[in-house]
């Protein structure tokens, strides 16, 4: 999705305070706007269809639909927006989860504001924002993953051309668009057309999907 400044935002969470708290964080700076709020993963899709925000920052645990099930349903639907959980929760299954139902990135509550901010942007140009906890975490699943897993991730990646492989290894690095240019010697546009194959390729809607699948076959 086309993005423009400011970045539009939906907070998702169960407890008004922390709702409060992270709008008075987020309005704070110009180029990115708190354009709505919800207090259960049920009220998402029609939050996002009222408030069209670029972003929805979301709570895992919720008395009625948790964020697990919300980011779910709402990253099926086309053109969604980038999710990016938010919680005080960083069990393994809750990450994976989380990643895999197509969450643009995993941070804690006690992370610093101004990484929550940056984080906001990042997942908005469509790139990974990830706490340093929960990509220790990626490793050592991992390194646990059967062979069959492997296997699999081994054979999606056989589907993307060897620049395509070279731009998924660097996105399960961590890279984002100007640093993947630096390093294959490419422009920008050249390097998000890229990007694009691959998410095609691979049928996935974010970079995070990719990093994950990358790590599985053991190539990072």
């Amino acid at each position: 999705m086309s993005v423009e400044s400011p970045v539009r935002v939906l907070i998702v969470d169960d407890d008004p305070l922390v709702r409060a708290g992270l709008s008075m964080i987020l309005s704070g700076h110009t180029d990115m706007r708190v354009v709505g709020q919800a207090g259960d993963g049920g009220e998402v899709p029609a939050a996002v269809d009222e408030h069209r925000p670029d972003v929805v920052l979301m709570d895992i645990r919720m008395p009625g639909v948790d964020g697990l099930v919300a980011t779910e349903r709402l990253r099926r639907r086309p053109g969604a927006p980038q999710v990016l959980v938010l919680t005080t929760f960083d069990a393994d299954e809750f990450v994976l989860r989380a990643l895999r139902a197509g969450a643009s990135g995993f941070l804690l509550k006690d992370t610093p504001p101004v990484q929550i901010k940056e984080a906001v942007l990042r997942v908005a140009q469509g790139e990974a924002a990830l706490s340093p906890s929960v990509t220790r975490q990626l490793i050592a699943h991992v390194a646990a993953d059967p062979v069959p897993a492997r296997d699999r991730a081994g054979e999606l990646l056989g589907r993307l051309s060897a620049r395509e492989k070279e731009v998924a290894l660097l996105i399960a690095q961590g890279k984002s668009n100007a640093e993947i240019s630096a390093d294959l010697h490419m422009s920008v546009a050249t390097v998000k057309a890229h990007v694009s194959r691959v998410l095609t390729k691979l049928d996935m809607n974010n970079r995070v999907q990719v990093a994950l699948l990358v790590h599985d076959a053991g190539l990072a």
